[in-house]
């Protein structure tokens, strides 16, 4: 709902993301504190800014893929660990640099990704759910065994920071720049992928899949496709963060991970590009908190011991994410959506 005395009075403005002069300047004050961020805090809140980013990417083709889709995924991570592969292969082994090596991994990531999309085509639900676990597992499997010499085995990969035109990629600062610059592009593309034909083909698909199909709607094509960018995404960001640690390893990328992108719709919304970066936020910053607590409540309490307060920061958040199923399952968004649409009816209550 717009704004009472926002009316669109051509195509191009009904069409328009940003609606208002209000919005543009909000917009332009929220990306001015974003590149500003890292000389405002310190450099443990801007490493965590790396993270937060990196995720966000991930977590945005996870809500394309099963948000706009509706196409269960619980193997994200996998596919974040094939971009992250590929990326450290091509810029330690054959010395592209990074602003070709991240493409192809994401490029990489989405071949993977199709592959297991294809599954999607005959099953769907609790059985395809079950499939893309199996991308998990192969991922892993694939990594261990493939000859050392190849993708580094237990080993892991280690790569070079990213140069571009001289400048070295090796601070959290500098990264957090590159990290700011693809997550707006990717974000970006991601609202022009939901707004345009192909999101209103997954919405549909995602809704009722036999009436998408009587309606002239490719079912099959739509399904591939939604893994096949979800996939994408999380290369990409499997690849920013090949560049982030400069180290891969087969147990950056498991199933407990991709779990997490789950809840990071889950808290935001589904449905919602801006639900998945809130929920990366919401969930990054808590999971943080109680990280830097942690230590502090092991000093207070020595008896309660370090693994049973971290056990329990797993259990608190786990109950965090089934509250939300229970109380607001659409998420933050839709909370947000109700004030919003309340403030602007205000004073009549329809």
């Amino acid at each position: 709902m717009d704004p009472a005395g926002v009316f669109a009075t051509s195509f191009a403005r009904d069409e328009a993301l940003i609606r208002t002069r209000g919005q543009w300047i909000a917009l332009a004050l929220f990306l001015v504190l974003l590149f500003a961020l890292p000389y405002l805090v310190g450099p443990r809140v801007v490493a965590v800014a790396n993270v937060m980013l990196i995720t966000a990417v991930v977590v945005i083709g996870l809500q394309i893929n099963t948000g706009y889709a509706g196409q269960i995924n619980l193997g994200q991570a996998a596919f974040m660990g094939v971009g992250a592969y590929t990326t450290g292969i091509l810029a330690s082994k054959l010395g592209l640099p990074f602003w070709l090596a991240i493409p192809l991994g994401g490029a990489s990531s989405a071949l993977f990704g199709f592959i297991f999309g294809l599954s999607a085509l005959r099953i769907k639900g609790f059985y395809l759910a079950l499939t893309t676990i199996a991308a998990q597992s192969l991922f892993h499997f694939l990594v261990l065994n493939l000859p050392t010499s190849w993708v580094g085995g237990s080993n892991g990969i280690s790569l070079q920071p990213a140069q571009l035109f001289g400048f070295v990629f090796d601070t959290d600062r500098s990264l957090y720049y590159l990290c700011l610059v693809v997550a707006i592009i990717m974000t970006y593309g991601a609202f022009g992928i939901v707004r345009g034909w192909h999101g209103r083909a997954f919405v549909a698909v995602r809704d009722d899949d036999v009436a998408s199909g009587m309606m002239g709607i490719n079912v099959v094509k739509t399904k591939a496709v939604a893994f096949l960018i979800g996939a994408f995404y999380a290369g990409v960001g499997g690849a920013l963060w090949a560049y982030y640690v400069r180290f891969v390893a087969v147990d950056q990328f498991t199933l407990f991970h991709s779990i997490w992108f789950i809840a990071m719709i889950i808290v935001g919304g589904m449905g919602s590009i801006v639900g998945a970066l809130v929920g990366v936020v919401v969930i990054k910053a808590a999971q943080e908190t109680l990280v830097t607590l942690g230590p502090n409540l092991v000093q207070i309490f020595p008896a309660l011991g370090g693994e049973l307060v971290f056990a329990t920061m797993n259990i608190f958040l786990g109950g965090v994410i089934a509250a939300f199923l229970i109380f607001e399952p659409r998420g933050l968004m839709h909370r947000w959506s109700i004030i919003k649409r309340s403030y602007r009816l205000w004073p009549f209550p329809y």
